[in-house]
């Protein structure tokens, strides 16, 4: 797809303007509702999905297709992102109106590191085209540690631990432990301090790049055009907000969710590779767009289905256990596999 550098700025100024709007309607400090939440949840997915029409009407179906697998891809990526997300909130004991400021600014930082990564990407992509086989053993050897992950865990309540940017940062600038509403920086007794504010918003931006480190090969491994790329980032991405008030209480309930993101990763990485032997001239079968987007429609949808069966069984038996507890206080508490 050829984009003109007129396109790109329209692009990134239209973005830039969403993204004020967001500021300014949620500039006052306040506890996000459901029903908030999911209004804007639903007008973020209505604007990508205007989008991607746009792209359909004047460059194809190709990029148009190219975008929605892309997007969807990033959105159920992210949604991994928000189990760190609510750990760093609690780390750091973010006062419930302040917590959409944070994520608001955590994620424009990340947009930005983001864009960094995909530049680079992309760069590394037009000059070495052997860099598919390297992406592509990165997606399925992350597809194996997800699945190891997820049969490992215990069930125990993960800590977040702070990444190097972070540790630079708090050691190098005088903070203080105390927040000052909405406010970065403040100065007492003659010396400027940097508040908890700052600290965890840095914490949200920062620890998504290590989030990016798989998800943007996943993406050019459904299409290199930078455009694309960088646009389905930038859509999941300011929708993120939203949805993690919108169904943070409902993380715990997706328990194969990892299952489903292991399959995903394992499928793309699978493509990546023998597009890899394509571009070296062996004659294997590509994936098409429409067979990925339908692959990767089909997983989240059957992961979210078992998911919310299986947490409906475990609730079940969990107050089973309570009722028999209550009827015989001397049964021994049933003990975790």
């Amino acid at each position: 797809m050829d984009v003109s550098l007129a396109l790109w700025a329209l692009t990134i100024a239209g973005l830039g303007a969403l993204i004020a709007a967001d500021f300014v309607i949620g500039r006052n400090p306040h506890d996000v509702s459901v029903k908030e939440a999911g209004i804007w949840t639903v007008v973020w997915v209505v604007l990508a999905g205007l989008f991607g029409l746009g792209l359909l009407l004047f460059a194809g179906g190709k990029p148009s297709g190219e975008f929605f697998a892309g997007y969807i891809t990033e959105k159920s990526l992210s949604v991994d992102n928000l189990f760190v997300f609510v750990l760093i909130m609690s780390k750091f004991a973010v006062p419930s109106r302040y917590q959409q400021r944070v994520l608001l600014v955590g994620v424009l930082i990340a947009l930005v590191l983001r864009a960094v990564f995909i530049a680079g990407g992309a760069a590394i992509i037009a000059s070495f085209s052997w860099v598919f086989y390297l992406f592509g053993a990165f997606l399925i050897w992350t597809a194996w540690k997800l699945i190891q992950d997820a049969r490992s865990d215990d069930g125990d309540e993960e800590e977040f631990e702070e990444n190097r940017v972070l540790k630079m940062v708090e050691r190098r600038v005088p903070s203080t432990d105390r927040y000052h509403g909405t406010r970065l920086f403040i100065t007492e007794n003659g010396k400027r301090l940097m508040t908890p504010m700052l600290v965890v918003m840095l914490a949200i931006g920062t620890t998504d790049v290590l989030f990016a480190l798989d998800s943007i090969p996943a993406i050019f491994g459904l299409t290199q055009d930078p455009y694309i790329v960088f646009t389905a980032n930038a859509f999941a991405l300011m929708g993120l907000r939203q949805l993690y008030f919108l169904i943070g209480g409902l993380l715990k309930k997706l328990v194969h969710l990892s299952y489903g993101l292991s399959v995903i990763l394992g499928f793309i990485g699978a493509k990546l590779v023998l597009h890899a032997l394509h571009e070296s001239g062996v004659h294997v079968p590509e994936i098409s767009i429409p067979v990925s987007l339908g692959v990767i429609v089909v997983v989240l949808g059957v992961t979210t289905v078992t998911s919310l069966i299986a947490s409906r069984g475990q609730a079940a038996a969990a107050e089973a256990d309570a009722a028999a507890a209550v009827e015989d206080p001397d049964r021994p508490a049933p003990v975790d596999a």
